[in-house]
């Protein structure tokens, strides 16, 4: 191999981004994208990187996606250039909406090439539209002057905008990158590159301060006078500052189960009943919504009621949640009046709440409790008549609500939870109990794709570096196997401790809770919405070398749930539709 302008370009921007702040690398193969690649691969041999190599670019997308939701820094894809690059779109598209930070390093023809019909090339370059902060296209390098320094300002500029340091709107940046043949030769020496890299980065100026838009409707903060009425409502991204809120304000917590709110003194599980009943949600006049709510119809039908306040606190990101258009207001901070020296909050209004919460989730809790007072009894029949009773609850059939409860109550603060976009999810967000633990959940746009390689993401991510703990995924069967190929493990990378719950009722249940399915013809609903399937999941675990387990009853479902686990496996749990 000889030197060739493509790898020395390739090897600066790559050297550039990781003095920038990068960690981690997705990586699919081709041959316009091989320079990058190879130079990435000497950086994971030196310590200076982790790669992440799959055969699948929408899987990569999501990986991507999973890495970066966890780490909080931006991550890598490189791809090579055509189909690859728009097998992108769906995890772009979920990066944009839930301002996940993503570089998507494109390999392309140069313009010379393109419209001309040359194999393997299509008008890529800004492909993903309003979905990007930052797209540029980059002309082929020449090895002429200046290149190094060119690709130092591209890197800096591509992780500020992703990591959203100046704008407050993080999400993906595509840099759409022309080369030309040779397409790779002889890797430079990267040490002198770190080392001048490097020193650039110390010396440069500190990062401004975000910048305000004219145009942005949100104040910059908003005091909240404490008068009965009020609820705080917690969606996707919320994080634990909306339960900061509501303790500090003595309010009603409705937060989603994968808000990151989901906990405290304050939280009401039952939201959605207590919204319909008289005494609690027929008294609500005002609403401060934290993050992006997605799993019920109550939420925004109470924000768009008539008499009703609503106040959405939204630090960062540019499109901003407003059922109907019906909000009053936008800030991007929120504070509590203080009570008068020496007075307390009145919580009468809370306690309303928190009582009958706690009075429904005693009644729908899929909980076993055993009866204490039985089995202490010293005579035989009441011994006898509890020992049948704990048997009958290990043999009982698992439900909906049962392995989200169970899963939920089994993941521990250095573990992780990833919720698909199914029944199940919204079954467990009226069960769980108050629990401060990681949960994630894709609800950018609340597609059912990418979750698997989203959760691969994750559990590599949080466990790099011997971190302890397991990935537990919950997810429908249609969720799975949309996105069966991300079960592939490339050999060279860390079997993570991921632990995938699949609920498997034959077909697509989430739509027979929607009207069509009181409407249409049995037939025709089950041919094109319900859309039956036979996939044999064993066979699948198999096919990838995961281990495989069933659980259909309680008993098998909570002696899984206390196993250790080592590395990948599937957990089959059949349900009735």
């Amino acid at each position: 191999m000889t030197e060739a302008p493509s790898t020395a370009a390739a090897a600066a921007l790559c050297v550039s981004l990781i003095v920038e702040g990068v960690q981690d690398v997705v990586l699919c193969p081709g041959s316009r994208s091989q320079a990058l690649a190879l130079v990435v691969a000497e950086m994971e041999r030196r310590g200076l990187l982790r790669l992440h190599v799959r055969v699948d670019e929408r899987s990569a997308g999501f990986c991507a996606l999973g890495l970066a939701r966890e780490s909080d820094r931006p991550v890598v894809v490189i791809t090579t250039s055509g189909t690859a690059v728009a097998n992108l779109h769906p995890a772009v598209l979920e990066a944009h909406h839930s301002l996940v930070p993503l570089i998507l390093l494109t390999a392309d023809r140069p313009p010379e090439l393109r419209g001309i019909r040359s194999n393997q090339t299509t008008e890529q370059a800004h492909l993903f539209g309003a979905a990007t902060r930052l797209s540029v296209d980059v002309p082929a390098p020449t090895g002429l002057p200046g290149e190094c320094l060119r690709a130092q300002e591209l890197a800096a500029r591509a992780v500020a905008v992703a990591a959203g340091t100046v704008t407050r709107n993080a999400g993906p940046v595509q840099l759409n990158l022309a080369f030309t043949e040779p397409l790779s030769g002889d890797l430079p020496d990267l040490d002198p590159l770190l080392a001048s890299f490097r020193e650039d980065r110390h010396h440069a100026a500190t990062d401004p301060a975000p910048a305000g838009d004219p145009a942005d409707p949100r104040t910059d903060s908003w005091t909240l006078d404490l008068r009965e009425g009020a609820v705080v409502v917690a969606g996707t991204g919320a994080g634990p500052d909306a339960e900061r809120f509501a303790h500090a304000a003595g309010l009603p917590l409705l937060a989603e189960v994968a808000s990151g709110a989901h906990f405290g003194r304050e939280l009401i599980v039952n939201y959605r009943e207590l919204l319909t009943d008289p005494g609690c949600g027929g008294r609500v006049r005002r609403v401060i919504v934290f993050g992006h709510p997605t799993l019920s119809r109550e939420i925004p039908a109470l924000i768009v009621g008539a008499d009703v306040e609503t106040t959405v606190v939204a630090p960062v990101g540019a499109e901003l949640y407003n059922p109907g258009h019906r909000v009053t207001r936008f800030t991007r901070a929120i504070r509590v009046d203080a009570p008068e020296p020496g007075g307390v909050l009145d919580r009468s209004w809370l306690g309303g709440w928190v009582v009958r919460d706690r009075e429904l989730l005693a009644e729908h809790t899929t909980a076993h409790v055993s009866d204490l007072a039985a089995a202490r009894e010293t005579g035989y029949r009441e011994r006898s008549d509890y020992a049948k009773a704990e048997v009958a609850a290990l043999r009982e059939p698992v439900t909906r609500g049962m392995v989200g409860e169970s899963v939920w109550r089994a993941t521990w603060p250095h573990d992780r939870l990833v919720l698909g976009a199914s029944r199940l999810i919204r079954a467990l967000d009226g069960l769980a109990p108050g629990r401060n633990i990681r949960v994630y959940a894709n609800r950018g746009l609340a597609g059912i794709d990418g979750t698997l390689a989203t959760a691969m993401g994750i559990a590599q991510a949080s466990q790099a570096d011997d971190q302890p703990g397991v990935t537990r995924v919950l997810l429908g069967d249609l969720a799975f196997l949309h996105d069966v190929g991300s079960l592939l493990l490339t050999p060279g990378e860390t079997r993570p401790r991921i632990q995938i719950f699949v609920g498997n009722d034959g077909g697509g249940t989430i739509f027979d809770d929607l009207e069509v399915a009181g409407s249409a013809e049995a037939r025709l609903f089950d041919r094109v919405m319900f859309t039956p399937h036979s996939a044999a999941i064993e066979s699948l675990a198999a096919a990838y070398g995961w281990a495989y387990s069933r659980a259909a009853t309680r008993g098998e479902l909570d002696r899984l749930l206390t196993v250790p686990v080592t590395g990948p496996s599937i957990v089959e749990v059949p349900l009735a539709r």
